[in-house]
Order: C-alpha cells, then structure tokens, then sequence
C-alpha cells in the first residue's frame, strides 16, 4: 500500500508544490510537481489568498493523505521570512481544513533525508530528486523539487519512525542513524 505525500515549499512568489507515492518499500513515485505563482506587486491579501487556492487545487485533484511543510528558519531578509511564514501559514490551513494531517520539517532535515548530508546545496537535491524519482532531469525551479524533497522526507520519516529499513536508501539509513545517535544523546544529557 502505498502513501500520498503533498509537500509544499512555502513562498509568495513561487510556493513549490510536489506530490509523491511512495510505497512500502520507500519507493517513491512522481504524482505531481509545480509552483503557484503570484505578482510580487499584488496585496499581501491576494497573494496569500492565489498560494491558498492553488493548494486547494491540488489537494481537490490528488488527494494526498498527509501535507509536509518545509518549516520557516531566520534569515536575512525579514520581508522575505514574513512571506514565507505567511505562505506556511496558509498551507498549514488548507491541510486543517481538509482533514489531512500537516506535520513541518526543517530545510536540514529534508536535505538530510534525501541526501544523506544536511548541509546539501540546491543542485544536489535537485539532483537527488531526479534519481530516486526516476526522473529524466531535475524538477525546475528548485522550488518544484524543493517540494518533491519536503513530500519524500516526510513519507520516509513516517517510515523511519515505525522501525521498518526494508529497501532504506544508504542516504535514508544514515538519517536514521543520525536520528538514533541525536536521541540517545538527548537522553544521556536529560
């Protein structure tokens, strides 16, 4: 049986959207990939209101089981931290709305899972993302495969979190490990 994972790369200009299957062997299928665009000289309300609709749609079509968030971090441009949260925001409703369970991962997490290395630059997700999606090419912008990496993180942390390492990835053993080696350090210094 497999497990449909929306994940959404929050943006007002460009919020990446990606939709996966993955299975029971942590397989993972391409479903849907995209970007919901907006005018960066529309209203803030407006804008919020395009990324909602466009999630809304997806959501309306693919009827994921569960929405992944990449989780907002500081950085330098405050107005662009504000889109952002403000886009996580409004995707962390339409998933509230639609009964869907909504969880959030960090950009480190995510690039941990499907690269086996938290720090990965955007070439080496997008490039991750092509193969174990059996892709042609990387998804363009790296919104798109942003998204793809948030949705994959999220299936196969699920998995990670029920003990199961059938067909683990070496990338996605050594997340597990390093999950592992974090909680037992977590617990040694409580």
């Amino acid at each position: 049986m497999s497990r449909r994972v929306l994940g959404i790369d929050p943006g007002l200009t460009r919020c990446g959207v990606g939709i996966v299957d993955v299975d029971a062997r942590r397989r993972g299928t391409l479903v849907h990939v995209g970007v919901i665009r907006t005018p960066v000289d529309a209203p803030i309300g407006e804008r919020l209101a395009a990324v909602a609709a466009g999630i809304r749609e997806v959501v309306a079509v693919h009827r994921p089981d569960a929405v992944a968030v990449e989780r907002v971090f500081a950085q330098q441009n405050r107005q662009t931290v504000m889109g952002t949260a403000q886009a996580s925001g409004v995707a962390l409703l339409v998933a509230a709305e639609a009964g869907l369970p909504a969880a959030t991962h960090t950009p480190s997490e995510v690039k941990a899972a499907v690269t086996g290395y938290g720090s990965a630059d955007k070439k080496q997700v997008q490039a991750m993302i092509a193969r174990i999606l059996r892709l042609d090419a990387p998804p363009q912008p790296a919104d798109a495969a942003d998204a793809l990496a948030i949705a994959l993180c999220h299936a196969w942390r699920r998995g990670a979190a029920t003990g199961s390492d059938v067909a683990a990835t070496p990338a996605q053993k050594a997340w597990a490990e390093a999950e592992r080696v974090a909680r037992t350090y977590v617990r040694a210094r409580a």
